[in-house]
C-alpha cells in the first residue's frame, strides 16, 4: 500500500508583470520567488539603466539572492554588494515572509517601491509603504535596517520598479487575483521611459 502524499499548503498566490523599455529585447528589472522551509522570499532588482549591463547586474544578484535565500535581508544585501561590484549597480527591495509568526521582514535600498495592503477592513493602518534607503547595491550601501509587521491571510504585497508610475493602486481592486492586480497595474501605470516590473503577492498563511 502506497503512503499518501500530504502536500504543503501555500503560503502565497502570486504574479509578475514586466516590460522592458521599447527598443530593447532583455529587461533589467527581474523578481526572484523563494519558497523556505517556513516561508517566502520576495524580491525585486531593478539593475541601473536598461539594456544588456543592467540585466546582467539583476541577473547576478537574483543568483546571490536564490543561493542565499534563507539568510536574513540584511544579509542578502551585503552579499548582493559585494557580488554586484565591478558591475553598473542595482536597487532592491526586498521581503521576507515568516509563516511560523504571521510577518513580513522587508528592506530597501534605492527606489523600488514595495506596499502592503491590509485584508482587513477595519485595520488602523489599512496600507504600509516600505522605507526606501538611499544608495546603490553595488556602489555604495546605506546603513541597513529591516522593519517587521504582522500579516494575517489575505494581505497583499505589491512591488513596483521606477517604471511604473508613483500610486499605482489607483485604480486597482485589491481583492482581484494577482495576475490581475499585476498586469492591470502594467497596463494604466506604465511610464514607457524604462523598463517596469510589478510583482503582486498575496499571503495565504498556513492555517486552513
Amino acid at each position: 500500500m502506497s503512503a499518501a502524499v500530504v502536500e504543503k499548503p501555500k503560503l502565497i498566490e502570486w504574479s509578475v508583470a514586466a516590460r522592458p523599455i521599447a527598443g530593447q529585447t532583455v529587461s533589467g528589472d527581474l523578481h526572484v520567488v523563494e519558497t523556505l522551509e517556513h516561508g517566502v522570499l520576495l524580491a525585486v532588482i531593478d539593475g541601473v539603466g536598461h539594456g544588456g549591463e543592467a540585466s546582467a547586474a539583476a541577473q547576478r544578484a537574483a543568483t546571490v539572492l536564490k543561493k542565499h535565500a534563507a539568510e536574513s535581508v540584511i544579509s542578502l544585501v551585503k552579499r548582493c554588494h559585494e557580488a554586484l561590484t565591478g558591475t553598473r549597480g542595482a536597487v532592491m527591495t526586498l521581503a521576507l515572509v515568516d509563516a511560523l509568526d504571521d510577518t513580513v521582514t522587508w528592506l530597501g535600498v534605492g527606489n523600488v517601491e514595495a506596499r502592503l495592503f491590509r485584508a482587513e477592513a477595519d485595520s488602523s493602518h489599512p496600507c504600509e509603504n516600505i522605507l526606501l534607503r538611499g544608495g546603490l547595491v553595488g556602489l555604495q550601501l546605506p546603513a541597513l535596517q529591516a522593519s517587521m509587521m504582522p500579516v494575517v491571510r489575505g494581505d497583499l504585497l505589491v512591488f513596483a520598479t521606477d517604471g511604473i508610475h508613483t500610486g499605482f493602486e489607483r485604480g486597482t481592486h485589491l481583492t482581484d487575483p494577482p495576475r490581475q492586480i499585476a498586469d492591470g497595474i502594467m497596463k494604466r501605470h506604465f511610464k514607457g521611459t524604462d523598463d517596469a516590473l510589478v510583482l503582486a503577492v498575496r499571503y495565504t498563511g498556513t492555517s486552513p
